[in-house]
């Protein structure tokens, strides 16, 4: 018995369903895999570049070979030899007559001069000098030297460096505290650390109370 006319469109109809969902699913299968070696490309070229900057690095460079194939690994014998000089270092002079201990010296204080420069021009503002007049100008070069000399003082006798000192003696607040009694100005309390530095500069700390105002 021949099917009836719409049982055989509606057979056609499903298969054609079939086999568009099949293709959309090879697509999506073919996408999803372009799409990955697009992933997996972009990774590898990005770990192609990091390897490059490691191997161009110019400190660590020196501690880093490369295989036959490409690959980069650490170089164990160098890092070992690097660890034989580690805590020395090599001074060069052109006088022959010096002594080991002259030339050591001599490099302390080209460091300390290049520090004491760097202080006068960040930490003490020498420069710009907002002045016009010659004398002015040298007033201010002289005071600059002067804050340098008290700073070099304040860093021997505490034994730290003057950003710590300036860091901890700056947390010291003094405050204005109003009530139906007055006003009274105080002074926070001394840190042990704050009072470490005042101590060793000689120098007598601000007192708890500096001034009380009765209404």
């Amino acid at each position: 018995m021949p099917l009836p006319a719409v049982s055989h469109s509606r057979h056609t109809a499903l298969s054609a369903d079939r086999s568009t969902r099949s293709a959309q699913r090879q697509r999506d299968r073919q996408r999803a895999k372009t799409g990955g070696d697009k992933v997996k490309q972009k990774a590898e070229a990005a770990h192609v570049r990091a390897e490059c900057a490691l191997r161009d690095h110019p400190t660590l460079k020196r501690w880093i070979r490369q295989h036959a194939s490409g690959r980069l690994a650490i170089d164990r014998a160098k890092v070992k030899a690097e660890q034989r000089l580690d805590g020395k270092y090599l001074l060069a002079t052109s006088d022959p007559d010096i002594t080991a201990e002259d030339a050591a010296l001599g490099y302390k204080n080209l460091l300390e001069a290049e520090r004491g420069f760097r202080d006068f021009k960040s930490e003490l503002l020498l420069r710009p000098v907002f002045h016009r007049l010659e004398h002015r100008i040298r007033a201010h070069v002289l005071i600059c030297w002067l804050a340098l000399l008290l700073t070099r003082v304040a860093e021997l006798s505490c034994h730290q460096s003057w950003r710590t000192i300036r860091r901890e003696t700056g947390r010291l607040k003094q405050v204005a505290l109003a009530g139906q009694a007055g006003t009274i100005t105080q002074t926070t309390p001394l840190r042990t650390d704050q009072q470490a530095i005042y101590q060793a500069l000689s120098i007598e700390p601000p007192p708890r109370i500096s001034a009380f105002d009765p209404s």
